[in-house]
């Protein structure tokens, strides 16, 4: 793995959560569309992950829901990965995937905060990935008495920064990917 090679990892950014309107919901949006940009500007690899969550609910494998979000969607040939953990490492391919490309560092995006996007955080970090964290760039849900800013909060500062990645502002990640 090559430590500066970066990919932007888009994690669970579909139609039917996006369209539930998660916590700061545009800002989510905004930030993940300028990452896109800036890393297809400058030919980086953006790759995506659908969660299934089984048949008759809103993330249904082959449902509208189930879709990566419009306002987010693959340009052509950016690769999709299908996962039914909460990981996007497991049974997906992905690990083999980014050895091939040979990234070395992951730019993780997407939702939920408490779900996927921290168990894909934590196998990143096992598996020797650099995980950059864009405020801005995850978001979640009202989760039972807990709000969405607090979750989000208690994981940028308690959980990952320091600990499994790094969590910088959009131009602070763009400026670590262009280093």
């Amino acid at each position: 793995m090559e430590p500066n090679k970066t990919a932007l990892l888009v994690v669970d950014v579909q139609q039917a959560l996006v369209d539930a309107r998660p916590w700061k919901t545009e800002r989510l949006l905004k930030t993940i569309t300028a990452l896109q940009a800036d890393f297809r500007a400058h030919s980086r690899s953006v790759i995506f992950v659908r969660h299934d969550d089984g048949p008759g609910t809103s993330l249904a494998y082959g449902s509208a829901g189930w879709q990566v979000a419009r306002e987010v969607s693959p340009a052509r040939g950016e690769k999709i990965f299908d996962k039914t953990y909460n990981s996007a490492f497991l049974h997906t391919g992905l690990d083999n995937y980014l050895k091939r490309l040979g990234v070395g560092t992951l730019a993780i995006v997407g939702l939920q905060t408490e779900y996927c996007i921290d168990a894909t955080v934590k196998s990143a970090f096992e598996r020797g990935y650099r995980v950059l964290l864009p405020a801005g760039g995850i978001s979640t849900f009202r989760n039972g008495r807990l709000p969405a800013r607090k979750i989000n909060l208690f994981f940028y500062k308690n959980i990952w920064q320091g600990r499994y990645g790094d969590v910088l502002s959009l131009s602070g990640i763009l400026k670590e990917v262009r280093s």
